[in-house]
């Protein structure tokens, strides 16, 4: 059954499972899931990696606060963002005001190996080699983790599954 609760927004860097697991809680809960880069996507019907190379990551930034803005009238619902979007404005802290906000922790080893596959549809990383891209990531985790560590809670991600996300998203909200 749905808890009755606000908005909660989850947080963290690209690949920490955002919207994979905003997903599965928010069926498991039973309450409505959006994804803010879906959102932007359809409302301006072009990816993000399309709408970063247009606007240039400031541009983009811009409209990713405007739509975080509108959808902040939305109950009882559960947003993955992107990974930047606590980072820029007062993004972070109108998340805190509006709702519950979850940093998803995870380990620059984790993020790289769940990224290596999909960086080419993804800006920030499509120029990264191999070789380079577990640098990247550190570098990126640390600039940051100052905003992510502003989150209400954190949930570490590298040991999840399916079976145990839901039993640590709950423990969350019973504290």
């Amino acid at each position: 059954m749905a808890q009755n609760m606000g908005m909660t927004f989850l947080i963290g860097y690209m690949g920490s499972g955002k919207t994979t697991y905003g997903r599965l809680i928010a069926k498991e809960q039973k309450i409505p899931f959006v994804d803010l880069d879906s959102v932007i996507e359809e409302k301006y019907s072009k990816n993000v990696a399309s709408l970063f190379e247009e606007m240039g990551e400031s541009g983009f930034r811009k409209l990713e606060r405007e739509t975080l803005h509108e959808i902040a009238h939305l109950k009882n619902t559960l947003i993955a963002t992107g990974g930047g979007t606590p980072c820029f404005f007062d993004n972070m802290e109108f998340m805190n005001k509006m709702g519950d906000t979850i940093y998803l922790r995870t380990s620059v080893r984790e993020l790289r190996d769940r990224l290596k596959m999909s960086r080419t549809k993804r800006p920030l990383l499509n120029q990264q080699t191999n070789q380079d891209l577990e640098a990247y990531i550190a570098r990126m985790l640390e600039e940051r983790e100052i905003y992510y560590m502003k989150a209400k809670f954190i949930l570490d991600t590298d040991d999840l599954n399916p079976n145990n996300l839901i039993s640590s998203y709950q423990a969350l909200h019973e504290v």
